[in-house]
């Protein structure tokens, strides 16, 4: 009896039905059921028949280094499939209750067989985290991880990832990564013990879009409430804008680049993508983790900014075209002359910065403040990060695009 076998399990009066999960407890049988709830159950109480085994051909456990394959066809493509944690590789401990991180690569594939058939997967673990715990120490882990793969031969890639940070790891993987394949980052806003979770159609679009003819860095994740189509948004112009709901990510400024149908897996492309092979594969691992993201919101003290003294650089997130308290610009020009770069983008949703249309943000570009453009603040930060450690000229990087980061023109678009 192996995780992925169809079981019946009998408790007393009652018949649970399902799909055998993996469990976090060895007390515990954990069964998937028809209604996609899932079942713990007392293993010292039950009773279980197998009546399906699972189909899966798992090739060998994983190595010291996390990774392992699962082949299904010789011909199809090659996806490496690499887990970080979050919610799509988490399962319920029946112990406590709660949703925890436990699920290795394998492990996700044995909870998603609509994954069988549609490449060769080799599967690697990274880090097994909650999204809220990623550091830009794992951004790099993360993106050698890759380059590894794709040195291997892995036709695409696949990043399961925590939802509430992955824009800032997608980010991350654009600037320190030329690829001249497909990374696709996924996540699930539900976990699989949920009827409504999106983790299934989630994990599979990836997939799809893994084996695209493109070479950009993605996010894929539900475009709609409903379970019809997944949106791919470039992963410097997304932004999750809702705590919960399955379609919470957005390309901010644009439409999605692409999206993939769920029925057929058919992936288009609205928006021009980097063709597969346009680029040579490249790493750099080099991040100044010494950079702060600050939001100023009225009555702050400039004392406020005590937070970048020592630090290499700071993005501040200001008002409306890029503003703060003119109370500030002096310590503004305190930091920028002892050597921080201090980059404005704006809280506002939609639009850029332009500090020449009011005498305050005249001021802050006298005091040395860099304007991103429409950059997103959290993009700004990690992009920050990125140019302080590896180029010479770091105000005027953060005023180019640089992996579609800054847009030519900010348009309304609906």
């Amino acid at each position: 009896m192996n995780p992925g076998d169809r079981v019946r399990v009998d408790r007393g009066a009652a018949t649970y039905e399902g799909v055998l999960m993996p469990s976090t407890s060895a007390d515990h049988l954990v069964v998937k059921l028809e209604g996609g709830y899932n079942v713990g159950v007392d293993r010292a109480d039950a009773e279980v028949e197998v009546l399906e085994t699972d189909t899966y051909d798992v090739e060998g456990a994983q190595d010291a280094e996390g990774t392992s394959e699962i082949t299904f066809e010789d011909d199809l493509p090659t996806v490496a499939l690499i887990s970080t944690g979050g919610t799509i590789a988490s399962t319920v401990d029946y112990r406590t209750g709660a949703v925890t991180a436990q699920f290795d690569a394998e492990d996700v594939l044995r909870a998603v067989p609509e994954l069988a058939g549609r490449a060769n997967y080799r599967g690697r673990v990274v880090a097994n985290i909650l999204s809220e715990n990623m550091t830009p120490e794992v951004w790099v882990d993360l993106a050698e991880a890759v380059h590894e793969e794709i040195e291997r031969g892995a036709d695409g890639v696949v990043v399961m990832h925590g939802t509430d940070t992955m824009q800032y790891t997608a980010s991350a993987l654009s600037f320190l990564l030329d690829t001249p394949v497909p990374v696709v980052f996924t996540g699930s806003q539900r976990s699989a013990d949920r009827p409504s979770s999106d983790n299934v159609m989630n994990a599979v679009c990836a997939v799809e879009a893994a084996t695209a003819d493109h070479s950009e860095v993605l996010v894929c994740m539900h475009a709609t409430e409903s379970d019809d189509v997944c949106a791919l948004h470039r992963g410097t112009r997304v932004r999750k804008n809702h705590t919960s709901r399955r379609d919470a990510f957005e390309t901010v400024g644009a439409e999605p680049v692409g999206e993939v149908e769920w029925e057929s897996g058919a992936v288009s492309f609205r928006r021009p993508v980097a063709d597969r092979g346009a680029a040579d594969l490249d790493l750099t691992t080099d991040l100044a983790t010494d950079v702060e993201l600050v939001k100023f919101v009225p009555g702050t003290s400039p004392d406020y900014l005590d937070v970048a003294e020592d630090a290499s650089g700071v993005v501040l997130e200001g008002t409306g075209l890029g503003h703060v308290n003119t109370e500030w610009i002096d310590r503004i020009d305190e930091l920028t002359d002892e050597g921080t770069t201090v980059v404005m983008t704006s809280q506002c949703l939609e639009g850029r910065v332009c500090d020449r249309v009011y005498d305050t943000g005249r001021d802050l570009l006298e005091a040395g403040v860099v304007e991103a453009g429409d950059t997103l603040p959290g993009t700004a930060y990690v992009k920050l990060m990125w140019a302080l450690a590896n180029v010479e000229s770091v105000a005027e990087t953060m005023r180019r695009p640089v992996a579609g980061e800054l847009q030519e023109r900010s348009v309304p678009w609906t």
